[in-house]
């Protein structure tokens, strides 16, 4: 296989991935929700955001910090992987082991504590894979990562099934995610193991590096934790686990969208990084041109769709008894589509290693985001969780973008996102004569919502906002086999 022909199938292949495992993730979900029903549901999304502070936290910035280590040509890559692998084994037990102890402190009944230890079991798989997926992403290699995903969330999909038609209840299922994730962990480490020999190791020299480079994000991480997660943590220490549930569903369908920027943005990282360390500045502020487009060209659409299909898209997921989800779902649209367009500005502040510039930003939006949580979740319960969660990634996205122009002396042509607001006006202009009652069944939602996305695409391309070329969005730069390049329009 050509280079070129590995690069367009490694792009293809996360792509085919990532819509594969989101439906099946879907599916699970659906099945999740209809059997514990939004009280059920909600014990479970207390479960996962109370260990998921831990999760996050023992990420340290290690996550990115792999790629953009591995990425530089003078790096020993199986000695920086063996001892970045062993730093994230070390920080994952820490934390992920006071998960379990210190929420038994919390007011929480007997199923949300047993549930917080089963699933720091689940975590420690998920932690030690994301050091694999950076191999993967710099050796063009994904598909060894998403096959591995997609058979766990097929394990996945039919344990859920089985659970809730045995009956088998909430613990049941979160067993079978922690076999999935263990599944999904042996799969990667035997594929890493025909690319690099992991083992444990540590070398004091490598580890004062990864932590040198990883301590800004890790405080980032922290404070990001704050604003990402304290809403759903205060909505279930004072309102009822309906409300949670409600809530969290919406958050499951957001947590599937913004992958999509997350995953790009990982493909993109080492391009930069690559282009900054060789003063490539021209072919640096193509890429992220590129990259900002991609971002305006999804983001802009999903808050005008959502705000016409969103009730009846949650009772399609979730079931009929979260069909008040579709008003959270209209706001949280939002903070999803400016997550979609942060994402690509910290990853230019990342690549330009100027990571602890933007420590300050998140300890004030954190601040502020808590203080608003604590004023507006008691008033308005998960309506006020949304509101603020909208300002603190508006404040994020202000932030990043400055950041990212004052250290990375980007520039930015809004020419394509005007064309993304007038396509996206035909959409809505589609949606409004569209008669509710039509996409009110599920045939009549998916056609609807197909209908929308062809009308979008149809009014891009008589704007001229996107060409043929667009489409081949990376190319192999000729005498560089490491190095994809974007084409100019």
């Amino acid at each position: 296989m050509s280079l070129t022909q590995k690069v367009a199938y490694n792009t293809f292949i996360q792509i085919f991935g990532k819509i594969i495992s989101t439906i099946l993730g879907l599916l699970a979900l659906a099945i999740m929700t209809r059997y514990l029903g939004a009280a059920g549901f909600g014990e479970y999304t207390t479960i996962f955001t109370f260990i998921s502070f831990f999760a996050i936290m023992a990420d340290l910035g290690l996550t990115l910090v792999t790629v953009q280590m591995i990425s530089d040509p003078k790096a020993d890559e199986n000695k920086t992987l063996n001892n970045l692998l062993s730093l994230r084994l070390l920080s994952a037990l820490i934390f992920l082991g006071l998960g379990p102890i210190l929420v038994l402190f919390f007011p929480y009944g007997g199923n949300i504590k047993l549930g917080v230890l089963i699933t720091a079991i689940s975590f420690l798989f998920v932690a030690l894979n994301q050091i694999m997926t950076g191999l993967f992403q710099k050796k063009l290699t994904m598909n060894k990562s998403v096959w591995a995903e997609i058979i766990s969330r097929i394990i996945l999909l039919i344990g859920f099934g089985l659970a809730a038609y045995w009956r088998l209840g909430l613990m049941a299922m979160l067993w079978v995610n922690v076999l999935a994730s263990a599944l999904s962990f042996g799969l990667q480490f035997l594929a890493s193991r025909k690319i690099v020999s992991l083992k444990l190791s540590y070398d004091r020299k490598i580890w004062l590096e990864i932590i040198r480079r990883s301590w800004p994000l890790a405080i980032t991480i922290a404070f990001n934790l704050i604003y990402l997660k304290a809403d759903t943590l205060i909505l279930s220490l004072i309102k009822s686990s309906t409300d949670v549930g409600l809530y969290g569903s919406v958050y499951k369908i957001i947590d599937v969208l913004v992958t999509v920027p997350f995953m790009f943005a990982g493909v993109i990282l080492p391009i930069l990084t690559a282009d900054w360390i060789n003063k490539n500045q021209e072919r640096f502020q193509k890429v992220f041109q590129r990259s900002f487009d991609f971002m305006m060209l999804i983001a802009i659409p999903l808050i005008a769709g959502a705000q016409f299909v969103s009730r009846e898209l949650m009772m399609l997921v979730a079931g009929a008894e979260f069909a008040a989800a579709g008003q959270i779902l209209q706001i949280l649209i939002v903070a999803a589509a400016l997550i979609f367009i942060s994402c690509i500005f910290s990853h230019v502040i990342i690549a330009v290693n100027q990571q602890k510039k933007i420590i300050g930003a998140y300890v004030f939006t954190s601040i502020t985001a808590l203080a608003g949580y604590l004023i507006l979740i008691p008033r308005f319960s998960y309506f006020g969780a949304a509101a603020i969660t909208i300002y603190s990634e508006l404040a994020i996205l202000l932030f990043a973008a400055y950041y990212a122009k004052k250290y990375a002396a980007i520039k930015i042509n809004w020419n394509l996102s005007r064309k993304a607001i007038i396509a996206t006006l035909v959409m809505s202009a589609f949606l409004y004569l569209i008669n509710p009652p039509f996409y009110s069944h599920t045939i009549g939602l998916l056609l609807t919502i197909a209908g929308a996305t062809v009308i979008y695409g149809l009014a891009l391309l008589a704007l001229k906002a996107i060409s043929k070329d667009d489409l081949k969005l990376l190319r192999p730069r000729p005498g560089n086999p490491g190095a994809p390049i974007l084409e100019n329009k």
